[in-house]
């Protein structure tokens, strides 16, 4: 470069400096070059991503090729968030609509995909029109099946109790044409679901936890080969729970009132049904201290020491049991430690646990889930009940074993106490698996000297109604109904209650005759029943006399009977007023007395 004046404006170090610059770059041009030919074919240099690529020779096929570290990126294919945004959205979709990767464009698909857009935008009503309008135009469509079941669908995300039992409906509908469809796994599903998402907590209306339970169950009966199966089986065990809980809290609250049958009734009614409830272990622990109360009032009683000595080995073989359980078949709970403490007290072997029963408790306990603080807040702003606690593993009861009833309870312990005093007896069980039916008789007076009156604390009971002309009972006095409706005593042995009631042809306390008295007379000493004393039928009702004829007493003449009435000019009968006596009564409504008429009051 030359100025105006004609001289290089540069000093020559510059382009002295810029010469040896080219002949570096040169150089390491050459040398690249030198080294990619000692290379082996297909291998090429790196060069650190902060410089500028190199140029390289390839002599795969003679030709000359340009490549960069950039172009072996680009080889390899990175989605970019958008991409994967949008594939999960599709996978979410075909959950939604299966049919949606469909390709067609018939006029019954178009309706369905329509349909199913606006149900997932919440547009209910129009979705059900599309489906209608589907259901109804194109019978033979083969979309058929998923627009009807699409349609219970709508009324199921809709919500709402009045939604819910349409679209219960819905399904049943869905089940009765489409009996064999995969998708008939699904709305019985969906059927359960509708009860569970209804269900309260356990201190209120149990009637849709009730009704889940069955639901669900059906569905695990009918379609036990079905990919719902897993969610069907935790949806019942965390309905089982919710009932077991209901159960639980009656026991306590009956056992906090000291009622120990109806709450030994209601414990060992959890027990027996939900083996898998969260709080199993605290339910055997309250049975058996039911048990010890109950052997505990067993203590106070003025009862011979041998037949104190069976009911409370009865009593407290029960509690040792319902403990013993606790420590073995749930040695990984929470209070199984309380129930050894009770086994120690008792004086009696604290059993240990196998290894195959102390591992599946543990992986039982494993399962449920503990408390957070999302789990918390939910259950103080949700109605729903607690269920964070439920099982995961097992499987739940898919039929509901004989419940145990406080009366059932009450019975067994009677006939304990009734056997306690016969030595020769056997004590039967007083737990749930007692036999009630085969439990031992009452001990004999005459055996054993004494009755269960004599004793002075059995429980009154009502006794069983012996068949007619039955042979005379010795356990206590029972009546029997006569044909005539009166009851008679049977025999007592040599004690009495004190009151006789006889009937017509009973024999009574003196021995007399049972021969039946005349008809219409009635013994000495009898109270007779309620009803007629014969069958004879009743005479027949008789005619009311008739009604004599009216009499005119003012003008001394009868009445004719058959007066025709006065009739008006439409030929109706007509209404005559009663003429006034207006120098005798006065009226609002009639003209008002005048002169000498008004001093007169009457």
């Amino acid at each position: 470069m030359v100025s105006l004046f004609g001289k290089s404006a540069l000093p020559r170090s510059f382009f002295i400096r810029r010469g040896v610059a080219v002949a570096l770059l040169m150089g390491g041009i050459a040398a690249s070059a030198c080294a990619q030919q000692s290379l082996p074919p297909g291998t090429t240099t790196a060069t650190p991503d902060d410089q500028t690529p190199t140029a390289v020779l390839s002599n795969n096929s003679g030709k000359k090729t340009r490549k960069s570290t950039q172009d072996k990126k680009d080889e390899k294919v990175v989605q970019s968030k958008d991409t994967v945004k949008s594939e999960k959205a599709r996978k979410q979709q075909m959950k939604v609509n299966p049919l949606g990767d469909v390709k067609s464009s018939q006029p019954d698909k178009l309706l369905y995909d329509k349909a199913m857009v606006a149900i997932n935008k919440g547009r209910f009503e129009v979705a059900r029109l599309d489906l209608q309008t589907l259901l109804s135009t194109y019978p033979d469509s083969e979309y058929q099946m998923r627009s009807k079941l699409a349609f219970a669908d709508s009324w199921y995300r809709e919500g709402g109790s009045a939604a819910l039992a349409q679209a219960e409906t819905e399904y049943h509908d869905f089940i009765i044409f489409f009996p064999n469809a995969p998708e008939a796994a699904e709305a019985q599903m969906r059927i359960g679901d509708i009860y569970f998402k209804q269900m309260d907590r356990p201190d209120r209306d149990y009637t849709k936890g009730i009704h889940a339970q069955e639901e669900y169950r059906n569905m695990l009966a009918q379609y036990p080969d079905s990919s719902l199966v897993p969610e069907a089986k935790q949806h019942l065990r965390e309905v089982q729970e919710v009932l077991a809980q209901r159960e639980h809290s009656i026991g306590e609250f009956y056992a906090s009132h000291e009622n120990w049958v109806a709450s030994i009734a209601r414990l060992q009614t959890v027990v027996d049904t939900y083996p898998l409830y969260s709080h199993i272990d605290q339910v055997l622990i309250s049975l058996g201290d039911a048990y010890e109360a109950q052997s505990r009032f067993i203590r106070t009683l003025q009862l011979p020491e041998d037949a104190k000595a069976r009911l409370l080995r009865t009593y407290d073989d029960q509690a040792a049991a319902a403990y013993s359980r606790v420590a073995t078949q749930y040695a990984a709970s929470a209070h199984v430690e309380d129930a050894r403490d009770r086994l120690d007290a008792m004086n009696r072997p604290i059993p240990e646990p196998t290894p195959e029963q102390l591992a599946a408790s543990q992986a039982l306990e494993d399962s449920r889930q503990t408390y957070t603080l999302a789990n918390r807040a939910k259950g103080l702003i949700f109605r729903g009940p607690d269920t964070v606690q439920t099982a995961r593993i097992g499987d739940p009861a898919l039929a509901d074993p004989k419940a145990t009833l406080a009366p059932e309870v009450a019975h067994r312990s009677e006939e304990a106490y009734k056997a306690a005093l016969d030595p020769k007896a056997t004590v039967p069980a007083v737990g749930a698996n007692a036999p009630g039916d085969n439990a031992a008789p009452a001990a004999d007076a005459s055996a054993t000297g004494t009755t269960a009156a004599g004793a002075g604390s059995a429980p009154a009971s009502l006794q069983d109604i012996p068949a007619e002309n039955a042979a005379p009972t010795t356990a206590g006095s029972s009546f029997t109904d006569t044909p005539t409706g009166v009851a008679t005593p049977t025999s007592t042995g040599s004690r009495s209650t004190g009151v006789t009631i006889l009937s017509p042809g009973a024999t009574d306390s003196t021995g007399n005759s049972s021969t039946p008295p005349a008809a219409g007379s009635v013994p000495a000493g009898t109270i007779s029943g309620v009803g007629p004393r014969n069958n004879t039928d009743l005479p027949a009702v008789e005619k009311a006399a008739e009604a004599p004829d009216a009499v005119n007493d003012v003008a001394g003449q009868k009445t004719p009977a058959g007066q025709a009435p006065v009739l008006d000019k439409n030929g109706k009968p007509k209404k005559v007023k009663p003429g006034i006596d207006r120098d005798e009564e006065s009226s609002s409504t009639n003209k008002k007395k005048k002169g000498l008429k008004k001093l007169n009051p009457f």
